[in-house]
């Protein structure tokens, strides 16, 4: 069993904002393979489905970002999903918008998300897509602003193919291992 968590922050505010790309990207996996229906469980909206031969559970944490480890953890716990299949989808101002990265038993990065589950699962050692949505231009602006700002017009075109590589990433990850997975989709 996998478990594919994309990050956010729940409520209309939020919804097409930057910080909220794992949120986007887990309903365009789910829109992909017919919109299954979302339950809530663990303080999270769930799915549990397959990928091909994977059986695969979508989690968005409803915690808020801060706090998504309240979530991923007891998730992990209840369906005894081994940190190797955890992949977390995350927004990523150090990459530019529409790059991605794939790493594995990395440091949080000051990501608040982050910081949350490897700190209540007391290990880095699983598997982000960390999804680019740049820095802004502005030097004037700050980072938590920028991020909960929603993408420009120019960006919403270019979304669909990113939202599209990165499902594509999150397969090579499942079929082909993160350093196959890394070496096709680092940006």
């Amino acid at each position: 069993m996998w478990l594919i968590v994309g990050l956010g922050n729940p409520g209309n505010q939020y919804a097409l904002t930057r910080h909220n790309i794992g949120f986007m990207a887990v309903d365009y996996f789910l829109k992909g393979l017919g919109n299954p229906v979302m339950k809530n469980q663990f303080k999270a909206e769930i799915c549990q489905t397959k990928i091909g031969d994977h059986p695969v559970i979508f989690c968005k944490p409803q915690t808020y970002m801060n706090l998504s480890g309240e979530s991923v953890q007891p998730l992990m716990g209840f369906y005894k999903i081994a940190l190797d299949h955890l992949i977390v989808l995350q927004d990523e101002i150090d990459q530019p918008f529409a790059k991605m990265k794939i790493q594995k038993n990395r440091g949080h990065g000051g990501h608040n998300g982050i910081k949350s589950v490897s700190g209540l699962l007391g290990s880095m050692d699983y598997t982000r897509l960390r999804l680019g949505v740049g820095r802004p231009e502005n030097p004037n602006i700050p980072v938590p602003d920028y991020v909960l700002q929603k993408f420009t017009q120019d960006e919403f075109t270019q979304l669909p193919d990113f939202l599209n590589r990165a499902c594509d990433a999150v397969e090579s990850i499942m079929n082909d291992g993160v350093q196959k997975a890394s070496t096709k989709f680092n940006s």
